[in-house]
């Protein structure tokens, strides 16, 4: 078998590497700047759910409407991931980072003035557009950046900021809106979106595509069944994690007795469990990508199921919370690298679907939670239904690692032939 062939099955195309050796040191200093962005989305996505009451206060709106500041940052996700990241296919990858968090820090500024609850939800709407598109093309760039055998860990440190978020950024956020005002707190993402801006100028190289690929050629990874099976995966066996997470605060107040003043600590132990997560996912994700995305869905499910059987355990439901946390963030990380793999030719398009379908997740998981609580099946029902979820996502990523092994297999056979 050629050389060229001889690669390990889990590995990352080799063409997302840089076209010359980069110095480790600028390599790191670079993926430091961009986890400081993706700790900057992963404050503006989260901070909101722990101000709606004051939104909405604020804006003289309802708590439903200002739910709608949530949906509608998630479809700016959805929407910004794929249009602007195959518009941009052709940009060098710094500058298009440069021009996302611009973006980022006008809508950042926009939530922070807006007077009425509309252009509130405009400025939302006008953050999230980036979001993806950041943090695809991010991992990008520093996969691009680091050596064949530590690409995964590269990506997975970028994701560091996203899950610190969880554990710094939000609680912060929550505590200085609550006690300064709700504007302060997004005037605090806005901060964060310039220390990035700044941090990205001058930390991150140049990392031109190494053959600059059209629009079309962006938009056609997108029929690629390896792709297409890896992004349902990650829409449906997320949403799992979040028809749970979604609706943890009513669960632990309602169904497990705890004060609401806990709640904020116990959602610092998600983000406790994410970034646990994203230390171990790296060297696991580096061995193997498929084994990787298996043992996060199957973990994810068996916890998801322990929180719906013993969530009235104050203990338990807190430890649930935590792991389910870790097994999130080894799945993220290794569907990243699955499109990235599955999309050597144009990585950063499918890199940012990823977000794009997590968000999707996001999305479903609360659609769904929301039917069965309504339905009067209680609150253990999300975390069930979480379950089916995950199930559901488990077969599609079966499916897909089977075809996946099924043409390895008949391209070894032909080069052999």
């Amino acid at each position: 078998m050629p050389a060229a062939e001889r690669r390990p099955s889990g590995a990352i195309s080799a063409t997302t590497s840089a076209a010359a050796p980069v110095n480790p040191r600028v390599a790191r200093l670079a993926v430091f700047a961009l986890a400081i962005g993706a700790f900057g989305i992963g404050t503006a996505e989260f901070a909101t759910m722990g101000l709606l009451p004051q939104i909405a206060e604020g804006l003289d709106s309802s708590i439903t409407t200002a739910g709608h500041a949530v949906s509608l940052y998630a479809l700016g996700v959805v929407i910004g991931a794929p249009v602007i990241t195959a518009l941009a296919a052709k940009m060098d990858r710094r500058w298009l980072l440069l021009s996302l968090m611009v973006v980022f820090i006008i809508g950042s500024v926009g939530s922070t003035l807006a007077p009425t609850m509309n252009l509130m939800l405009v400025s939302r709407f006008i953050t999230g557009l980036p979001h993806g598109a950041f943090l695809g093309v991010g991992a990008v760039v520093a996969a691009t950046l680091a050596p064949a055998h530590r690409k995964g860990t590269a990506m997975a440190r970028v994701m560091l900021g996203l899950t610190i978020a969880n554990i710094i950024g939000v609680p912060a956020a929550a505590a200085l809106g609550t006690e300064f005002g709700w504007r302060v707190a997004y005037a605090l993402v806005a901060f964060i979106g310039l220390l990035t801006l700044v941090a990205v100028f001058f930390l991150v190289p140049q990392t031109a595509p190494a053959a600059a690929p059209s629009i079309r050629g962006e938009l056609r990874t997108m029929k690629r069944p390896q792709v297409i099976l890896t992004l349902i995966a990650g829409s449906v066996g997320f949403g799992g994690m979040f028809a749970l997470y979604t609706y943890i605060a009513p669960t632990l107040t309602e169904l497990t007795g705890m004060p609401a003043s806990v709640i904020p600590w116990v959602l610092v132990c998600f983000g406790v469990g994410m970034t646990v997560g994203t230390f171990v996912a790296g060297p696991l994700v580096d061995r193997s990508i498929e084994r990787s995305a298996v043992i996060g869905l199957v973990g994810l499910g068996i916890v998801l199921l322990a929180f719906g059987l013993f969530a009235h355990v104050p203990a338990v439901a807190i430890g649930c919370v935590s792991v389910i946390g870790i097994f999130s963030s080894l799945f993220v990380t290794a569907l990243q690298a699955r499109l990235m793999r599955e999309s050597h030719d144009a990585p950063s398009l499918t890199a940012a679907m990823n977000h794009a379908a997590f968000n999707f997740a996001n999305a479903l998981g609360a659609f769904v939670g929301g039917i069965v609580i309504d339905a009067g099946l209680g609150f253990r029902a999300p975390a069930l239904t979480g379950v089916g979820l995950t199930v559901v996502g488990l077969v599609v990523t079966t499916i897909a690692i089977t075809t996946y092994r099924q043409t390895r297999a008949r391209q070894v056979i032909d080069i052999e032939e």
